[in-house]
């Protein structure tokens, strides 16, 4: 799959990576090679999100 444009805003992120990691992904790193993806690119942005949402996001990590 080619190489997804990902959203700017880390909220819209966090949305999209938690709906692709409930419905389709059993991992992060699974959704990251799937759709090739830096997963350090997405850890990067969502770092502009506060500790509450991040915490949220390492459940998944």
């Amino acid at each position: 799959m080619s190489e997804l444009n990902l959203p700017s805003d880390p909220m819209i992120l966090l949305s999209y990576v938690n709906t692709k990691l409930r419905d389709f992904y059993p991992s992060l790193d699974a959704l990251c090679e799937d759709a090739d993806i830096s997963k350090d690119e997405i850890i990067k942005k969502l770092a502009a999100i506060d500790y509450a949402y991040n915490a949220e996001l390492n459940k998944f990590v």
